[in-house]
């Protein structure tokens, strides 16, 4: 995701170790990730949407014996005809409300799809709006298998599933593509552009500081100064953040925090950090 060692001594080690702190914008990645996806089963699912006003009904062709029924095609030059065959399927509309449109929307009869695609913007949102850290992380664990558990043995499950089959939210094709693809453009500029103005150069002896977009580097002397992480919020930094974490530098003479949210490989970069601090404290 990001060249966080950007050089090296002799001994193939780093000499300074460079963190970037990345928005929350970053955890975003399942929602437009799962979007693509939707809209490629939608594309090729092969079912067009048709759009028709109140009061229309599907009817079912059914020509008298020896006869055949005609429709005028609607869009198609020199208002060309169209036999009609026993067993096809018509809309009708009434006469005050028309004409429609040929169907052309691309979309899936499949709700599931749509479904699926809220549920994981829902998620997305109160994970990463509602932090869960260290004990409560494991309470809201512990709770959602108590309760599945619960549910299980009181015979729920079957009445909710019922329920949920009833839901039916359908998105076109182009609308999963649009909502997909600028989320994606927002979450690229976000992660690798702005995000890179938000960073932490670490060396044996010293560490440059950008705490905001803009602002001037601070430079602050490696002595008496720690590390750690502070306690992880299961749901965001490991289920969708691919081993992130918020990293804490503190000076310990003055107390001062130099917070960075959001660092992704975090457990491996404070590693290297006191690798680079220890080789210092060997050469002096």
């Amino acid at each position: 995701m990001s060249n966080d060692v950007s050089a090296t001594n002799e001994a193939g080690r780093p000499r300074q170790i460079v963190i970037y702190s990345h928005s929350a914008l970053f955890y975003w990645w399942p929602v437009w990730a799962v979007g693509f996806i939707m809209g490629i089963l939608t594309f090729f699912s092969g079912d067009r949407l048709a759009i028709v006003p109140d009061g229309s009904v599907a009817a079912r062709v059914d020509p008298r014996e020896g006869q055949h029924s005609y429709a005028t095609v609607v869009g198609e030059a020199n208002s060309a005809k169209k036999q009609l065959e026993e067993g096809q399927y018509i809309v009708i509309v009434p006469p005050d409300k028309g004409p429609i449109e040929t169907p052309h929307l691309r979309i899936s009869r499949n709700k599931n799809l749509g479904v699926v695609f809220t549920v994981i913007l829902l998620i997305v949102i109160v994970v990463t709006n509602v932090p869960l850290r260290g004990v409560w992380s494991l309470v809201v664990i512990l709770l959602i298998i108590l309760l599945t558990v619960i549910f299980a043995l009181a015979g729920w499950w079957g009445a909710i599933m019922d329920t949920v089959r009833l839901l039916q939210i359908y998105i076109n094709a182009a609308g999963y593509f649009l909502i997909s693809g600028i989320l994606f453009a927002i979450w690229a500029i976000s992660v690798f552009v702005f995000d890179r103005r938000t960073y932490v150069i670490v060396t044996s002896g010293q560490i440059r500081a950008c705490q905001a977009i803009g602002a001037g580097e601070t430079v602050y002397d490696t002595t008496g100064m720690t590390f750690h992480k502070r306690a992880d919020d299961l749901f965001r930094h490991w289920i969708i953040g691919l081993g992130s974490g918020d990293l804490i530098i503190q000076k310990s003479a003055t107390h001062q925090e130099i917070d960075m949210p959001n660092v992704l490989f975090i457990g491996s970069k404070i590693k290297q950090i006191e690798r680079l601090i220890k080789e210092k404290q060997i050469v002096t």
